[in-house]
């Protein structure tokens, strides 16, 4: 596989847990980029939510049925979810440690989270290596448990492709178990 078609292909913890989320349901892919989660998230027939600070991504996505683009700078400006629930939300290669009880608060009964982005250890195999962007061991996890969330699953550690990372990845549910996709 070549180096674009791995950054423009779907993450493999995406794409396992993403058939977790409510048939048909509302999803956000939240700092989406130019859309390689919502376009899967499409194939799978649920309706997406795609915000992303970079008007350029989010141009190509605009006129896909199904998806609603949103330009916001969601750093520095204010969190623009306030009133909605979402039965799923993909987070891929981003962190910003302030809005994560916004993002949960954001998750219906029985919805999905499917987060995956950069941990400690990172700064040594390459970008990002502020600390500020780096997730602590188990930080995920812990997040998701003060919530009470059920943790259907968890890893962390260094991966080699596309190319090597330290990660940390979650999927979480509000609500009771699931049962799993296949590995």
């Amino acid at each position: 596989m070549s180096e674009i078609a791995n950054l423009t292909a779907p993450s493999a913890w995406v794409r396992r847990f993403a058939p977790l989320i409510p048939a048909g349901g509302d999803v956000l892919d939240l700092a989406c980029g130019p859309g390689r989660h919502t376009r899967l998230l499409l194939e799978l027939g649920y309706t997406v939510e795609a915000v992303d600070r970079d008007a350029a991504a989010l141009a190509t996505l605009r006129g896909l049925p199904g998806v609603t683009t949103r330009e916001a700078d969601i750093e520095g400006g204010p969190w623009p979810y306030h009133s909605r629930a979402f039965d799923g939300i993909v987070v891929a290669n981003y962190l910003w440690r302030p809005l994560l009880p916004s993002l949960l608060n954001a998750l219906a009964e029985e919805g999905v989270l499917i987060y995956e982005t950069f941990m400690t250890g990172n700064e040594l195999l390459g970008r990002p290596s502020n600390p500020q962007f780096l997730l602590r061991p188990g930080e995920l996890l812990d997040m998701v448990m003060r919530k009470r969330f059920t943790v259907l699953a968890f890893e962390q550690g260094e991966v080699a492709s596309p190319r090597p990372a330290m990660i940390q990845r979650i999927c979480a549910r509000r609500g009771r178990p699931a049962k799993l996709p296949p590995a």
